[in-house]
């Protein structure tokens, strides 16, 4: 049941780095967040208003608290636990949208720091669009380039460049019928999955909505208008971002994962290009259901915000690596974030095999190739780590993550 919780003034709620998984109402009083700015490393203080959440993140993703919660005059608050929140929010249909904008504008402004660290900004949808479909005809992806070319003269047909756009994709169309033909696609292996998302979009009234695609193709375009998201029945989503003209991977999402929502949520161009991996089966929703439908089926709204909470922190990991200062440190705590990513924590001190190229780790860190390939090979030198083809062998990650702890604490000094 959830419990109302007298705090005095200055009491601590919680600390940030704590593991905790209650999530809290401020009821009456006044309850300060304060946390460090990633870019600049100064305090952040926000006041917390009566009657909303706080700590939701991190209960919910089951990561430590990002920022410290200060009681400021006599408070009471009502704590909650994650399966009590859940039952609350699933019964709140205007609390299930509020809460899902806010989640998806946190997001949306991390990714637009992001952007403005690897100086990866477009100087408008349409440029951006076609800087996507050029990225994927240099890495010769003619299938997918043609995707995008035909969503931009769909998208824009009055465009002073519809000629030239049309060339183009006439251009990448015939190339595309010459290499299809001398190249044979190897289907991804299947995994079964059960899971609780899946079987809520198993009912007949949902196949309506279904969508088919084939290997490579274009689901969404980065930039172009958001005006439908999706949930994976079947196969593999690549999700893929254009940074200064090259195509970066991301992630790869499975079936009962999400993608699109952001876009709905915060009338926003898309943030990324998704690409099916093989043969994969969509349903595809509309702006105009969409809150319909999240506020009629619980679980999804819950499923998403779970999503949003995950993605969340996995960027704000990225931005972090992003705005370390010395090189060396900056590639350490790749491949930290990488061994987090892929082992439990106790195995941690345990050789870690990281199944990443020179070219990932680049893009992670988000530096040059050459300055990458400098920085591992003394870390090479220093028998830190082995760089074989396609994947590194690390004797100890904590050693890593010492490097990092201690090359960006004597920056900052």
């Amino acid at each position: 049941m959830p419990k109302a919780v007298n705090y005095s003034k200055g009491s601590i709620i919680y600390f940030e780095g704590d593991l905790d998984d209650r999530i809290f109402i401020l009821q009456k009083g006044t309850v300060l967040l304060t946390s460090t700015d990633i870019e600049s490393g100064k305090p952040v203080a926000e006041s917390v208003k009566n009657g909303e959440f706080f700590g939701v993140k991190s209960a919910f993703g089951h990561f430590a608290r990002e920022e410290t919660a200060t009681v400021l005059v006599q408070t009471t608050v009502v704590s909650l636990s994650v399966q009590e929140f859940e039952i609350l929010f699933s019964n709140n249909k205007q609390l299930i949208m509020k809460m899902l904008r806010v989640f998806s504008n946190q997001l949306r402004q991390i990714h637009k720091k992001t952007e403005s660290v690897l100086n990866n900004i477009a100087e408008d949808q349409q440029t951006g669009m076609l800087a996507v479909a050029k990225s994927f005809v240099d890495d010769e992806q003619y299938r997918s380039a043609c995707d995008i070319y035909l969503k931009f003269l769909q998208r824009y047909p009055n465009s002073s460049r519809k000629e030239e756009i049309a060339k183009l994709y006439a251009e990448s169309k015939k190339k595309n019928e010459h290499f299809s033909s001398r190249r044979r696609f190897i289907e991804p292996e299947e995994t079964s999955e059960s899971s609780t998302s899946l079987k809520i979009f198993e009912l007949p009234a949902f196949e309506r909505f279904a969508k088919q695609y084939e290997p490579n193709q274009i689901i969404i375009s980065e930039y172009e208008p958001g005006d439908s998201f999706y949930f994976i029945q079947s196969g593999s989503v690549q999700l893929v971002k254009c940074v200064n003209g090259t195509k970066k991977n991301l992630d790869i999402l499975k079936a009962g994962e999400f993608f699109g929502e952001m876009a709905i949520l915060d009338n926003s161009p898309r943030s990324a290009t998704c690409m099916a991996i093989g043969n994969v089966k969509c349903l595809e929703f509309n702006k105009e259901n969409f809150e319909l439908l999240i506020t009629g089926n619980p679980q999804m709204a819950l499923l998403l915000l779970k999503l949003f909470c995950k993605r969340i922190y996995d960027q704000k990991r990225r931005f972090r690596i992003l705005c370390i200062k010395d090189t060396q440190a900056r590639i350490a705590d790749v491949f930290y974030m990488l061994a987090e990513m892929n082992s439990q924590k106790k195995e941690l001190d345990k050789q870690q095999r990281i199944t990443a190229t020179f070219s990932d780790i680049s893009h992670w860190a988000g530096l040059s190739p050459e300055i990458t390939r400098d920085e591992i090979n003394r870390l090479v030198e220093q028998r830190k780590l082995e760089a074989y083809d396609g994947y590194f062998i690390v004797n100890n990650i904590l050693d890593l993550k010492r490097i990092f702890e201690t090359r960006e604490n004597g920056t900052n000094r």
